[in-house]
């Protein structure tokens, strides 16, 4: 395990606290705004370069890389990032808080966690490797912080799961992170089937029969035929005229 601890200098130079307005003005000039906090001091609003503080986060220890605070090219004080913003379209640096450390407290912080080697049930069994477990919370000393936990995956195979308890870790070092969690295993991938209508029509078990509409409606048509006939057939005579009688010759 790389230790987190570097020899970076991050400069610093405090700034009036204010509103949005006063952020902004910090922004515009080059500079991020961030907050200085912790070892039972009162917290002090800082600007810093930007190009500095990612220097750090991408650095191998990230964000838990142990460095010199100078503030104003002066005064120095162990910190290290425990937050930072980021601006959501472009990604620019929108704000970073920083927290004075003691070099002789205990620390809680999250160790990232990569997987080394290649797992027996992807190169034998033909299975993929999945990482359930990216990071594990550990409490050390600052200068004890590991930069990364490796964890050798060569005896994975189907069935048999690496758990947090299984990763190696040296004797300054304490994980807190329960050690029955998975932290990584061989799984496969299930291939989706796509069901034909031939398929669809032997599970329905019988061919699709005539739309019942069209049924429906030969039967009214039928139906309403019959009933013409019926009304038809009820429809009464006209009564025969009565016959004239005759006349009688006059005489």
């Amino acid at each position: 395990m790389a230790t987190a601890t570097e020899s970076n200098i991050l400069e610093a130079q405090p700034r009036t606290s204010g509103n949005k307005n006063e952020a902004r003005r910090v922004r515009a000039g080059g500079k991020i705004p961030g907050v200085l906090y912790g070892a039972g001091k009162d917290s002090l609003p800082v600007s810093l370069d930007p190009r500095h503080v990612l220097r750090i986060l991408h650095s191998e220890s990230g964000h838990n890389t142990i460095f010199d605070l100078a503030l104003n090219g002066g005064e120095r004080t162990k910190a290290m990032i425990v937050d930072w913003q980021y601006e959501p379209i472009k990604g620019h640096l929108l704000h970073i808080d920083l927290k004075r450390i003691a070099m002789d407290r205990m620390l809680k912080v999250s160790v990232p966690v990569l997987l080394k080697g290649e797992a027996e049930g992807v190169k034998q069994q033909g299975g993929i490797l999945e990482q359930v477990l990216r990071e594990v919370e550990v409490e050390c000393l600052p200068g004890d912080i590991p930069s990364h936990i490796d964890a050798d995956v060569s005896d994975l195979v189907f069935g048999k799961v690496l758990r947090v308890s299984d990763l190696p870790r040296g004797e300054k070092v304490k994980v807190l992170t329960d050690p029955n969690q998975t932290v990584a295993h061989v799984t496969t991938v299930k291939e989706e089937v796509v069901a034909t209508p031939e398929a669809v029509a032997a599970e329905a078990g019988a061919v699709p029969a005539e739309p019942e509409v069209i049924k429906k409606g030969k039967q009214e048509t039928e139906a309403e035929g019959e009933a013409g006939e019926d009304k038809k057939a009820e429809k009464p005579e006209k009564p025969e005229k009565p016959e004239k009688p005759e006349k009688k010759e006059k005489k």
